[in-house]
């Protein structure tokens, strides 16, 4: 199962749209989670009707519009991996540890807002994955997205993309 991992896409404040080579992967994902600050309905629209499966979550950016269309927290299991998605979690510093004592029956966390790609485990096992912004670097390099594989109850070949 081929995901593809969004956050903090602003559109149209950042962009007036995602990369063409994000739609692209859109296309080829079998689930694309998105982690918040859509800012526009418009855009959560598109994705959801272009996505085989959408599971999102909404930020701090996102008005009464996307907030009643999804919820602050989304949960699924793929294949018998347990995702979370949020859009904050906090300070980096202890970062693991908050997270891994709020989502312990989590495998997978996703999250967004600080527009910084983070790819961490925990003591306790959880993996926490931030995949940047693909419309809005901030001080980072390189506007960003990852994709990732569930395969046989377990996630496998995550990686970054940079823009």
């Amino acid at each position: 199962m081929r995901l593809l991992l969004l956050a903090d896409t602003h559109v149209p404040k950042r962009a007036r749209d995602l990369p063409a080579l994000v739609w692209e992967e859109v296309d080829k994902a079998d689930v694309v989670i998105h982690a918040g600050d859509w800012v526009d309905v418009a855009l959560f629209d598109a994705l959801e009707e272009r996505s085989t499966r959408l599971v999102a979550c909404w930020g701090n950016n996102d008005g009464d519009d996307l907030r009643a269309r999804m919820p602050e927290t989304a949960e699924v299991t793929l294949e018998g991996v347990r995702f979370t998605v949020v859009h904050e979690t906090g300070a980096s510093t202890g970062r693991e540890k908050r997270m891994s004592a709020a989502y312990p029956d989590t495998d997978v966390l996703v999250f967004g807002h600080s527009h910084i790609p983070w790819d961490t485990v925990s003591d306790t096992g959880l993996r926490l994955l931030n995949p940047g912004s693909p419309t809005d670097r901030r001080r980072q390099p390189f506007c960003t997205y990852m994709t990732a594989e569930v395969r046989d109850g377990e996630l496998r070949e995550v990686e970054l993309h940079r823009l």
